[in-house]
């Protein structure tokens, strides 16, 4: 965990350094607010990584002589066959334009999304893949 603290760190001051730069060089508010705006969520991210590394054990990666099988091996699980994650973004997709066009898309955009979850949740409870 102290490795990805750093390398957030390291990201923090880039960031900030180059809010500067482009603050000197474009005279732009937006791009130089985003920019330091990304440095300090890279900030809060490295001081909350670093700040939980102090109070775990070492872990793996972050020592010199640790072994690959010590690693954990299970990092999580994702369904190689899922279609609902299209039809997540579909279901966005629909909100978004709902906030652009007409209030009727976002309550339209709104059901499908949790129509989306649901299924995506309840995947492996039916059906040909049910445990």
């Amino acid at each position: 965990m102290k490795v990805g603290g750093i390398i957030f760190a390291i990201g923090a001051a880039f960031f900030i350094l180059i809010s500067g730069i482009y603050w000197l060089v474009s005279r732009d508010p937006i791009g130089t607010t985003a920019l330091a705006l990304c440095g300090g969520l890279a900030i809060l991210v490295a001081f909350y990584v670093l700040y939980t590394s102090k109070r775990l054990s070492p872990m793996p990666e972050d020592r010199m002589n640790a072994e690959v099988d010590e690693a954990d091996p299970e990092y999580g699980f994702y369904s190689p066959h899922s279609w609902w994650p299209l039809f997540l973004g579909f279901s966005c997709v629909v909100v978004v334009f709902g906030l652009v066009f007409a209030v009727w898309l976002i309550v339209l955009g709104v059901v499908l999304l949790m129509l989306s979850i649901i299924g995506w949740v309840f995947e492996y409870y039916r059906g040909d893949f049910a445990h």
